[in-house]
């Protein structure tokens, strides 16, 4: 008895670590976008904020995703594409706004600087269900389809919590750097004191390098998820676009192919976002104009 549990679990954490590498490019770019919103937090606040939203997290993973992946996936898998498309294209328009911000432009959401902690969190664990959500599709479709329900709930439960701490250790960590680069200055020794200090002043310029890298990497993923998605629904031209791209490339080896794929699902992302960003304004004046 003991030694089939011990099989099973073994089968569980063995097809979790796999799944995981497959994973690796959304995890990064989770863990990119999460520090811009404990940006302007009080130090005392930071690391429960990150608290907050890694329990959001979690609940987007254990309580959301997970359910209803299985459960569509089971019953109506045509609809996953669809619901796929719809977060990319969020995470498109949230990338694009910030872009649009960075000229100068500035958004109803984004014109009050006092912005509250509840709102900011659900911010946060919005933008994670959707990177969260693909984390996890990701894993379910390297899972082996024969490896039956119960282990592969086991492997989606190992993949959600195991990123979440990877994660948000990582966030955490980030955030709190500053603070002890302010414990090293208070040192007796001169050479620390001196790290210290140099670790205080790098940090805002560390933040403005953060804030860049999670825009991108939000066009990135929603660029890839409308593009890889839109061809399972109703227009495949952009994936095989992007699919010739890559092949002229190949020959220069995976590093390359792998920064043209971005670059391109990039540029898709920030114009398909600049769409809806357009729309949004258009709308929002319109209805400014009616009241």
């Amino acid at each position: 008895m003991s030694v089939g549990l011990l099989a099973v679990v073994d089968d569980i954490l063995s097809a979790a670590l796999k799944a995981s590498a497959k994973t690796a490019g959304v995890v990064i770019d989770d863990a990119a976008v999460t520090p811009q919103y404990v940006q302007g937090l009080q130090p005392a606040r930071e690391l429960p904020v990150v608290g907050r939203i890694a329990l959001g997290s979690l609940f987007n993973k254990f309580v959301i995703i997970i359910p209803l992946a299985l459960l569509l996936s089971a019953f109506a898998p045509w609809v996953l594409p669809w619901l796929l498309v719809i977060g990319g294209t969020y995470l498109c328009f949230e990338g694009a706004e910030k872009v649009t911000e960075w000229f100068g432009v500035h958004h109803e959401a984004s014109s009050d600087t006092t912005v509250s902690e509840p709102k900011l969190v659900f911010g946060a664990i919005r933008t994670d269900l959707i990177l969260s959500t693909e984390i996890m599709l990701i894993g379910l479709a390297s899972l082996d389809p024969d490896l039956g329900f119960w282990p592969t709930l086991g492997a989606l439960a190992v993949i959600g919590l195991g990123m979440t701490l990877i994660v948000y250790g990582a966030v955490a960590l980030l955030v709190k750097v500053d603070d002890i680069g302010l414990q090293m200055m208070k040192n007796p020794s001169r050479g620390t004191r001196r790290t210290g200090a140099r670790i205080v002043s790098a940090m805002p310029a560390v933040f403005r390098f953060i804030s860049i890298v999670g825009t991108v990497a939000m066009l990135w993923v929603g660029g890839h998820l409308v593009i890889a998605n839109m061809a399972e629904t109703f227009w495949a031209g952009p994936y095989e676009l992007l699919h010739h791209v890559e092949h002229a490339v190949e020959a220069a080896g995976p590093v390359v192919t792998w920064i043209v794929d971005t670059a391109i699902s990039a540029v898709a992302g920030l114009v398909l976002g600049m769409v809806v960003v357009g729309i949004v304004l258009g709308i929002g004046r319109l209805r400014g104009r009616t009241h």
